[in-house]
């Protein structure tokens, strides 16, 4: 049973994440073809703190609930809903609307946490076909992380013309939360992770994780050299492009003849401070490819993949905050001191 109101955060206007506001709002009654659903964990992205400094553009600027990426509960259902039932573990996907297919404009606007109304809420609903079962060795924690992270990695190896295959050679950038799960499905399916970062610490977790090759970009700034070496002067299969204009170039340099540059993230500072070619390319997916998280039909593809190799792709939680304290959690994510993903931890069950 659904109390009668429910906390949100919302932003009144953006420009820092500290001035966020919480109120209470009536829970929401499902309609027809609705889920009511008690959220339990939310992760964030480096959209959602980019939106809440403003350097994102969504068209919008006040008011804006935050969050894209949520696990819960369903409390109860529409009338019209067949697939679900209360008690159900779901996650919603990143574009409710996007069921299949490429994205739209109608399909952008239903956007999570920008320009639809997020997560970080106790409650709410849901259309029922946007909503993906969560996998059942995962707990809510580690389930929150799935719907953008998890899906546009698992898009940008596995869902466009030339999809990962075993024995591939893969670039991953960096241990953040695309990149963390590209390694896991790369190793998953049987490729060759090369992955780099700035941190040996953080490297010798990509190697528990199956990393084969570690690059230190601070020790080795000429990445793409050494990756054409291990490659024997091949170059990657696929390279994860989750930089942008500071590494794109390098990325470039770094794939084989007809290979893979999936273009999800701009996170890394370039000389020029120009991101505007890279952000158009991911939110218009242009075929370059740019990746725009995913759909319904590919989360639950990803599922499958998830299910199949448990031990190889449980979510790397870096740091759990509770739901009182959203402020230390965007925080901790900005500091980039995080190997793997920030969690918000809504309700204990």
């Amino acid at each position: 049973m659904a109390p009668q109101t429910s906390k949100e955060y919302y932003l009144p206007k953006q420009g820092s994440y500290k001035d966020f506001q919480t109120r209470d709002v009536p829970v929401p009654k499902p309609k027809a073809n609705e889920v009511l659903v008690r959220v339990h964990a939310v992760s964030l992205q480096y959209r959602d703190l980019a939106i809440s400094k403003g350097s994102y553009d969504i068209g919008r600027r006040e008011n804006i609930v935050p969050c894209s990426d949520m696990a819960g509960e369903v409390v109860s259902v529409g009338i019209d809903v067949k697939d679900w039932k209360a008690g159900d573990r779901v996650c919603s996907n990143f574009s409710t609307e996007l069921v299949a297919g490429p994205p739209t404009p109608e399909t952008v606007a239903a956007s999570l946490g920008g320009q639809a109304d997020g997560v970080l809420t106790q409650y709410k609903v849901f259309p029922a076909y946007s909503l993906v079962k969560i996998p059942s060795h995962l707990n809510y924690v580690q389930a929150s992380t799935l719907p953008c992270a998890a899906v546009t990695a698992y898009n940008a190896l596995l869902g466009g013309s030339n999809p990962l295959k075993a024995g591939d050679y893969v670039v991953v950038l960096g241990t953040g939360g695309v990149s963390i799960f590209a390694l896991q499905f790369a190793v998953a399916s049987g490729a060759i992770v090369i992955a780099t970062s700035s941190s040996d610490e953080k490297l010798k977790v990509a190697a528990k994780l199956g990393a084969r090759h570690l690059i230190n970009y601070q020790k080795t700034p000429n990445w793409e050299d050494e990756v054409e070496k291990i490659t024997g002067g091949r170059g990657a299969d696929h390279v994860v492009e989750v930089g942008g204009a500071g590494t794109l170039l390098k990325s470039l340099a770094s794939v084989r003849l007809g290979g893979n540059v999936p273009l999800v993230g701009f996170i890394a500072a370039s000389d020029t401070k120009d991101d505007s070619t890279v952000f158009t390319i991911i939110t218009k997916a242009i075929d370059l490819r740019g990746v725009c998280v995913g759909s319904v039909a590919q989360f639950k593809d990803m599922n499958r993949l998830i299910e199949a190799h448990p031990d190889k792709t449980v979510p790397l939680v870096d740091k759990v905050f509770a739901y009182d304290d959203v402020i230390s959690a965007y925080a901790h994510l900005e500091s980039q001191k995080h190997v793997g993903k920030v969690v918000i931890e809504v309700a204990k069950v």
